[in-house]
């Protein structure tokens, strides 16, 4: 039975993981990060209004028996145009779209210019195995998969506290 469960949604997710440390602790600076955006327009990474360098991917993680699959929607980009990359339990996720379209009619000549970056750091749940992840890119989304680490229970262990 390898059947991928979405993670609980931000409203639903965020009283168990503050009060249990849960492996999903990433969504923690999902929270930190709305938050931050509160009150501000929505963006996207079709928009290229005045805050074009806070494009955000929707991304989406699910929960599997082995592994954690991470999918990132980036329309308009290829491969090429971004990176990842893995430092002490933090995934970053970054890229800057570049557009340049130039079109003349006879005395008519329309050129125009769209830059735009985002970065986004994902803390990864406790047992993923920084060593096991793999990332592709097809139609504008990018797949992450990340295996779960099988000795991270192991690692795991109460600590009694004394009484005085």
């Amino acid at each position: 039975m390898n059947e991928m469960t979405p993670v609980k949604s931000r409203t639903s997710a965020v009283p168990s993981l503050l009060a249990d440390g849960g492996p999903m602790g990433w969504i923690r600076s999902e929270i930190d990060r709305l938050f931050e955006d509160f009150g501000r327009p929505a963006t996207s990474i079709f928009n290229f209004g005045p805050r074009s360098t806070d494009l955000v991917p929707a991304l989406e993680l699910t929960a599997g028996e082995k592994d954690y699959r991470l999918s990132a929607e980036l329309p308009g980009l290829t491969a090429d145009d971004v990176q990842l990359e893995v430092v002490d339990g933090v995934l970053t996720l970054s890229g800057e779209k570049k557009e340049q379209s130039e079109r003349k009619d006879g005395d008519y000549h329309r050129s125009e210019r769209r830059y735009g970056s985002f970065t986004r750091r994902i803390v990864l749940p406790a047992d993923v195995d920084a060593d096991a992840i793999a990332a592709k890119f097809e139609n504008g989304v990018l797949h992450i998969t990340m295996a779960k680490d099988e000795k991270a229970a192991a690692r795991s262990h109460k600590i009694a506290i004394e009484h005085k």
